[in-house]
């Protein structure tokens, strides 16, 4: 009989985990960890700083824990909307009131308590900005993601773990030029996303940059925004602003032909984890070359 129950209480912390881990949004993972990678490529100035312990806490911190928090709480806030939302039936995880949920989000909240050893003062604002930002995208009384343009403009929280990571590691903020091209980028990136969720979201009621402005002007507003983050990386560089073209021309390309957004929306995983890994291998050859 005992070894019955131990078997189920493994086998219901197994499924538990899981839906942690799908709730969590493994195809985004990158999204917070990636910009760590990128901000230690362009911090370090020697290759052992490449493997600073505040890098690889924060790098391990922003893979999976810091998702459980963004995305918990966003699920938890969320559970009245997302019934009609399409995505919780397969990529993504709906969320049904489980008690795991808000205590792995405070969790997660709480974690970076334990990082502060490892992690130099300069980088404790990204930090908290992160955390806070995070919060109010979602939570009431605040929740950002309701508001047009500050759901946008909210979404600047998926570059402070780069930022973090830069200043932990350099001792010194990152260039503004460099956190305002990134700030816009993840602005378009929201509001792109939030384009498959325009019928959802208006069904609900809810109002976002995207509904207010329909798809048609939100590919406008992204295109606009990406093309002004291109601008801002090639004041900083101009082969940073020939990568983040790439963005704007997406855009263009979407725009021109018949592809569908929610099917366009799952590429984008893969084309942020190539053009992050074309900017970490830059900051990598600046290192490396001089």
């Amino acid at each position: 009989m005992s070894t019955g129950s131990t078997a189920s209480s493994d086998d219901g912390f197994i499924t538990q985990l899981s839906y942690l881990l799908t709730l969590s949004r493994p195809r985004f993972w990158l999204y917070l960890a990636g910009p760590v990678l990128v901000g230690v490529a362009y911090a370090a100035n020697t290759t052992s700083e490449l493997f600073a312990p505040a890098a690889v806490v924060l790098f391990a911190y922003f893979l999976v824990p810091g998702n459980v928090f963004l995305y918990g709480i966003n699920d938890i806030y969320d559970r009245e909307i997302d019934t009609a939302n399409p995505k919780k039936e397969t990529k993504e995880a709906r969320y049904r009131g489980q008690q795991i949920v808000p205590f792995a989000v405070a969790v997660c909240a709480l974690l970076p308590l334990a990082l502060v050893p490892f992690i130099p003062t300069a980088a404790w604002p990204w930090l908290v900005g992160f955390l806070v930002l995070g919060a109010a995208y979602s939570a009431p009384p605040i929740r950002f993601k309701t508001t047009p343009l500050l759901d946008s403009v909210s979404n600047g929280l998926y570059i402070m773990p780069g930022a973090a990571a830069y200043a932990a590691v350099a001792g010194t903020q990152p260039p503004t030029l460099a956190a305002v091209g990134g700030w816009l980028w993840a602005m378009g990136m929201h509001t792109f996303s939030a384009i498959p969720d325009i019928e959802p979201d208006r069904k609900t009621g809810i109002e976002t940059t995207a509904t207010v402005l329909g798809e048609s002007r939100t590919y406008a507003y992204c295109g606009l925004v990406w093309l002004a983050s291109a601008l801002a990386f090639g004041m900083l560089d101009p082969r940073l602003g020939a990568l983040m073209l790439v963005y704007p021309g997406l855009i263009g390309l979407l725009v021109s032909s018949s592809v569908a957004v929610d099917r366009a929306y799952w590429w984008f995983p893969a084309i942020n984890t190539v053009v992050g890994a074309a900017l970490t291998m830059g900051g990598l050859w600046r290192l490396l070359h001089g």
